[in-house]
């Protein structure tokens, strides 16, 4: 219950910066998605581990916190709805694990990226990514063999410009995390992560 009340006054509290950013915004030209060269995000929320997914066999559930720096690679390419730009970005994730031991892991992450932006008229901005990565895991699992373990991921994401430069988002990833059979045991874990955000662009 507290956290769906912790859960409740952040929505409210995005709500309210949706709203007012909105009304800010309705004389200005939102151009920033299109004409930076790169943004800045933070990212924070949940995950957890799937069992019985591929050889995942342990329940793992993580508060994330992930900075992200993304560099825009290409000016827009395409027409119509699929309009959109190269980015890459590099993440520094903090993962706490708060089940089944309180545990971190933390490492860096590398991924490409098309930020689509034929619907920048209406301040949204899909994207999808897929990249990877290295991982400090101390998860205190006898199952995963190693303490550096190697990433995958993918996922996709919307941003809503609620100012010109500014944005709020919401996003899932797929996250794998295993030791690439560098150790013995090598149990994997496939994990589903949501995460919500704010990103400046420059």
């Amino acid at each position: 219950m507290q956290n769906l009340r912790v859960l409740k006054k952040l929505f409210k509290i995005v709500s309210l910066f949706v709203i007012v950013g909105s009304s800010i915004a309705q004389a200005e030209e939102i151009n920033s998605v299109t004409k930076a060269s790169h943004e800045y995000t933070l990212l924070g929320g949940f995950g957890t581990s799937h069992p019985g997914f591929g050889e995942t066999e342990t329940r793992v559930q993580t508060i994330d916190v992930i900075p992200r720096f993304g560099y825009f690679l290409s000016d827009e390419v395409g027409k119509g709805w699929i309009r959109g730009r190269h980015e890459l970005f590099v993440e520094l994730p903090f993962h706490l694990a708060v089940d089944p031991k309180t545990r971190i892991m933390t490492g860096v992450y590398l991924s490409g990226s098309w930020k689509f932006t034929g619907m920048k008229e209406n301040r949204l901005c899909p994207y999808v990514f897929a990249g990877g990565g290295v991982l400090y895991v101390d998860l205190g699992l006898p199952t995963m063999g190693s303490r550096l373990d190697f990433v995958y991921q993918g996922g996709m994401g919307v941003q809503y410009l609620i100012r010109n430069g500014l944005a709020v988002m919401a996003e899932y990833r797929y996250h794998h995390i295993s030791n690439a059979g560098t150790a013995d045991p090598n149990e994997p874990l496939n994990s589903s992560k949501i995460l919500f955000g704010i990103s400046l662009f420059r």
